[in-house]
């Protein structure tokens, strides 16, 4: 699966694998792909630079990236407590309601919250991106649309492409003003933050609005078919995220999470702004279920809503919580339903991509007869 991007980019295939999982996209990397490691766990940036150092070592000297997630606007001396004491306690109540009426225990007293979803807030990507750059890194990615002017800079500086998600042409077009180098039209099936147009009239859109700029297609793509059915619309590659949570590289930490995610269906997703304050595409559980009633408090607008559920999300996935226990994940997660090597995938990704070929040159050659 090879085209002028993979070609600039020296790797074997068009698959750009985004996880939050070093070993992930490393094996992403190792397959001939292109790994993309995911930053917004990373609140401390010693802790980005012992994976990062992993990375080198067993990514055989081949590409890969970071993906951050960072507002284009930069925001001056606005810390994380300052934002943490806008939270209204009636939404705080209403954490610990929910979780009481699941039965959920508390941290044990001293025990921190784990991963807290700050890494949006722009202190904490920048501090991530002072790391990152020491790196050999081969692209940046922002998940929140074009990273502010200084960072693409920074970037271009370094001989880093830049790629932003776009859910419209219209936001598509604004990347290409920003000077990014990659788009990665994201359709509305995809897992996390994502749009309301669907990945069909999607990435057409988005390539006819940016070309000659490169267009990498996401959302909903889980097999090789569906990635020539990407390329046939103009793409130059194809972004995948969620197709990589139930590989046996991932580190979901629970058993139970994974089980959930082995047994959803298509239909088992919604796009919910409980876990960041924006649109996110997720489990459907009884959590998201209490932020959408129109009885409830109303989720609050990012970062708030990150940091208001931060703890509440540690103690549901460490007491694996059944009713609440989710994650964002796209509409593919119908498909996800065996555990897998990464390299496994990538093997039944690239012959569904010959198979896909292969029947559309027969249909073609049957045209021309």
């Amino acid at each position: 699966m090879e085209t002028e991007l993979s070609q600039q980019l020296g790797i074997e295939h068009a698959i750009f694998g985004f996880t939050p999982f070093p070993a992930v996209a490393a094996a992403i990397t190792r397959a001939g792909g292109f790994g993309v490691l995911g930053a917004v766990r990373y609140t401390a940036p010693d802790d980005l630079a012992r994976d990062l150092d992993w990375m080198q070592e067993h990514t055989d000297g081949k590409p890969y990236g970071l993906d951050v997630v960072m507002p284009a606007k930069k925001v001056e001396g606005v810390s994380e407590a300052e934002v943490e004491a806008m939270i209204p306690p009636g939404h705080r109540q209403f954490v610990q309601e929910t979780l009481a009426a699941h039965g959920v225990p508390a941290l044990a007293e001293g025990e921190a919250s784990g991963w807290r979803i700050t890494g949006w807030m722009e202190e904490v990507a920048r501090n991530q991106l002072d790391v990152a750059f020491d790196y050999p890194i081969g692209l940046l990615a922002n998940a929140l649309g074009s990273p502010p002017a200084d960072v693409v800079a920074r970037a271009h500086d370094r001989g880093v492409r830049v790629a932003a998600l776009a859910g419209s042409a219209r936001h598509a077009r604004h990347h290409a003003d920003a000077g990014i180098d990659i788009v990665v039209a994201q359709g509305y099936e995809a897992g996390g933050h994502t749009g309301e147009i669907a990945s069909m009239v999607l990435v057409p859109d988005v390539v006819d609005a940016v070309g000659p700029l490169p267009v990498l297609a996401a959302g909903g793509i889980g097999s090789g078919e569906q990635m020539a059915a990407g390329l046939a619309l103009g793409a130059q590659g194809v972004w995948l995220g969620s197709l990589w949570l139930t590989t046996e590289e991932a580190d979901l930490h629970s058993r139970a999470l994974t089980a959930k995610l082995l047994a959803a269906g298509s239909g088992d997703t919604v796009r919910s702004r409980a876990l960041t304050g924006k649109p996110a595409r997720q489990l459907r559980t009884e959590w998201t279920d209490a932020w959408d009633d129109p009885a409830g408090p109303g989720t609050l607008p990012m970062p708030l809503q990150g940091l208001l559920v931060a703890e509440a999300l540690s103690r549901i996935q460490k007491y694996e919580t059944p009713a609440l226990l989710g994650t964002p994940v796209g509409q593919i997660v119908g498909r996800m339903n065996t555990e897998r090597p990464v390299q496994a995938v990538f093997d039944d990704l690239t012959r569904g991509f010959e198979r896909a070929v292969d029947r559309i040159n027969r249909i073609a050659g049957r045209s021309a007869s």
